[in-house]
């Protein structure tokens, strides 16, 4: 395996860090740790060195947007890279951008937009860093079409726990290119992503809505606009039962020419794309807030009802609608606010595409037989991919909210391992940035055991003092074949 340079350990004396207390996204897991916030690569490199010779270990993070434990290290260090956040280099000419982890996807497209390029896959917020995304492979409302972050990197630096800055590409180091995009941070630090963007004509896409009425309606159309759509997503009513299970609403884009859109070219500049300071009349800050006001099943029933019944007499006209606003809802609201105090979990699983229809009325009519709905349902579209433990398939996942309370706290999570019984038996996988409820045995076979032993071994080299961790990963077992189950936490 090439590098790129290697350092020895330097005797570094014992470093006294801060401390503070770190959470997911969703505010349901929560610990306190060491940390760090190193702006160059030999300061990681320090880090790193210093933990292992010290016998803690060390979690990445980027802007912390996981949504359960996947970036957090109690009582160790945590190694915060958001400061990591230059554009080492930008080429208008062919879309081709170089950075540190740091760089978060709002940092992209405020650069990059008015040289006519958008990044290529984006999730539902502006705010994770590059260097997330990678670890995570995130994928957007196209994966079907793009694949997902991994698939728009064209090389990278990997930072093991051992000093070794490796290159690592399709031809370089490919078995940690493959292993890194998607190992969740377990064989070191991405310090330099090199990716391409995608060309765009105007600052708007144009957006056609579907009103569907069952769950089977939702995947046809899926299946029938997939040729024809740059990004397809739908919403679900999780709360409605009978005829209308899995009734919702689907929105497909398709990107703008010029000559379709003479006055899109405006919208390139980056302050045209701005969401707006309000929603309705409401500041966006106070949308939250206020929907914590419906967060009960009765609350959400109503919403859910409106919301599905408004859009069946909604036109069904295309309109244009800027990059921005069309993909970053979540940042229209804060929505974790919605869910104070006992925070919420997303349980998002992926199915092959033979089986989703099946499984997703399982799941739906499994959560309302125990009382225990999904407040926010989404459906969307994939394809394979080539890294090693990506959550990528050639079906559909279903990403459900549930709001944590003191009171179903453990129904929840009891609930959820029987979902995950029912995904499993389809062949489904699932997603660390997403996951709180994954047990050892659920990760096993999810990912089966020959890609795990192919990524224990690259661990192996990369780390072999297990320097590297996180909640999650010794939650799931990533270094062991069994553990013990956990109950619910």
């Amino acid at each position: 395996m090439s590098a790129l340079s290697t350092a020895a350990a330097p005797a570094t004396p014992i470093v006294q860090y801060p401390r503070r207390v770190f959470d997911g996204w969703g505010y349901t897991s929560r610990s306190v740790s060491m940390f760090t916030k190193p702006t160059t690569v030999d300061e990681v490199r320090s880090a790193l060195i210093h933990a292992g010779a010290e016998g803690y270990t060390v979690a990445l993070r980027g802007a912390g947007r996981s949504y359960g434990d996947a970036a957090m290290n109690g009582g160790n260090l945590v190694v915060d890279l958001t400061s990591m956040r230059r554009v080492l280099a930008w080429d208008p000419a062919t879309g081709i951008i170089d950075v540190e982890p740091g760089v978060t996807i709002e940092d992209l497209w405020r650069l990059c937009l008015k040289d006519g390029w958008w990044p290529a896959v984006v999730p539902g917020t502006m705010f994770p860093t590059i260097g997330g995304c990678a670890a995570m492979n995130i994928h957007g409302k196209n994966q079907f079409a793009m694949g997902g972050t991994g698939d728009q990197i064209l090389d990278a630096d990997l930072l093991t726990p051992a000093g070794e800055l490796l290159r690592i590409s399709r031809t370089e180091n490919a078995d940690f290119f493959h292993a890194a995009i998607s190992g969740f941070g377990m064989l070191g630090t991405l310090t330099r992503i090199r990716l391409k963007l995608k060309h765009v004509e105007s600052g708007r896409v144009s957006v056609e809505q579907a009103c569907v009425r069952d769950l089977g309606e939702q995947l046809d159309y899926f299946e029938q606009h997939k040729g024809d759509s740059d990004y397809l997503v739908s919403w679900v009513d999780c709360i409605a039962g009978g005829s209308g299970l899995g009734r919702g609403q689907v929105h497909r884009a398709k990107y703008l020419h010029a000559d379709e859109d003479p006055d899109g070219e405006a919208l390139l500049e980056p302050s045209r794309q701005d969401l707006p300071a309000t929603v309705m009349g409401v500041p966006r800050a106070l949308v939250g807030a206020i929907l914590g006001l419906f967060n009960f099943d009765l609350g959400m029933r109503v919403v859910n009802t409106t919301k599905y019944y408004s859009s069946l007499v909604s036109p069904t006209t295309p309109y244009k609608q800027p990059h921005v606003a069309f993909h970053f809802l979540l940042d229209y609201v804060t929505m974790r606010a919605a869910y104070q105090p006992g925070g919420f979990i997303q349980y998002q699983p992926f199915v092959p595409k033979e089986a989703a229809k099946q499984v997703f009325t399982d799941i739906l009519k499994l959560n309302q037989s125990r009382g225990i709905v999904s407040y926010l349902g989404v459906i969307k579209r994939y394809r394979p991919d080539s890294f090693l433990l990506s959550h990528a398939l050639d079906g559909y996942s279903i990403a459900l909210d549930y709001p944590v309370t003191a009171s179903n706290r453990q129904a929840l999570w009891q609930m959820c391992y029987e979902m995950n019984e029912i995904v499993l038996a389809a062949g489904g996988k699932f997603y660390p940035a997403k996951d709180s409820v994954l047990r050892p045995q659920d990760f096993s076979r999810s990912f089966g055991q020959e890609r795990l032993a192919t990524f224990r071994a690259l661990r192996h080299r990369a780390d072999p003092g297990r320097v590297l961790r996180t909640e999650w990963a010794a939650r799931v077992g990533v270094d062991e074949a069994t553990e013990t189950p956990m109950t619910a936490r």
